[in-house]
């Protein structure tokens, strides 16, 4: 997969050299590049934010630096691809992102992240690049952030985990919370005893079905006490 990230903080996303990603990333498994907008401003402070038409507070980001910078990146793109790259843009009015969208992005071959700021980008660039190909706004919570560069490195995590080969035991993926429309059971190690407490019977007694039979009970009354929502009516 490739992933081209456009944002005016670029160092945030360092840490992509990290971990299970770095690794992805250094066996060609995921592509990265990540993009300054403020290399498409052309003024003397490398300006990408004005005031917002019709009065109100903050600033909004300007079309003129997002247009040159997507332009370039898509005319950098394979043309061997079925359908353009998908663009995703983070924003509270976007669809909430779920563990099983991630799963739907993760089929993509071409991501490209655009973070905004300040009061947001100019609603004029999401209408130019939906009606030239695909664009997403994708919301991480009924909350807000100062910039979209903390849901992007969280969708990359949850979505780049998912690609084959990144993971070391794939069937650790099918077990995890909100795969089967649950939460993840508790999960424990060795000590069977620590500071007074102990692993529950079930884990240590080796009958396989018990533990299977222990653990979808477990993410079943965890699912009811925390997050009932995800259960059927």
């Amino acid at each position: 997969m490739r992933t081209d990230i456009v944002t005016i903080f670029p160092s945030y996303f360092d840490t992509l050299e990290l971990s299970l990603l770095g690794k992805a990333k250094s066996r060609g498994l995921l592509e990265i590049h990540v993009h300054d907008l403020r290399d498409a401003a052309h003024d003397r402070h490398r300006t990408v934010d004005d005031t917002p038409t019709g009065g109100g507070a903050g600033m909004v980001m300007k079309p003129e630096p997002w247009g040159e910078m997507l332009d370039g990146i898509l005319d950098s793109a394979d043309d061997t691809d079925e359908q353009p790259p998908l663009i995703i843009f983070p924003s509270p009015a976007g669809e909430v992102f779920t563990q099983a969208m991630a799963r739907e992005l993760a089929e993509e071959p071409h991501l490209i992240f655009g973070c905004g700021r300040y009061e947001g980008i100019d609603q004029r660039v999401f209408d130019e690049y939906a009606d030239r190909g695909r664009v997403r706004l994708i919301s991480m919570g009924d909350y807000v952030l100062t910039g979209g560069e903390v849901a992007v490195l969280a969708m990359i995590e949850a979505i780049g985990r998912l690609l084959p080969g990144v993971v070391g035991n794939p069937e650790s993926l099918v077990e995890e919370s909100h795969e089967q429309g649950l939460l993840e059971y508790p999960s424990y190690t060795k000590p069977a005893k620590w500071r007074g407490r102990e692993v529950p019977a079930e884990l240590l007694s080796g009958n396989h079905a018990a533990i299977a039979q222990w653990r979808h009970e477990q993410a079943l009354e965890r699912t009811k006490r925390v997050r009932p929502d995800l259960l059927p009516g």
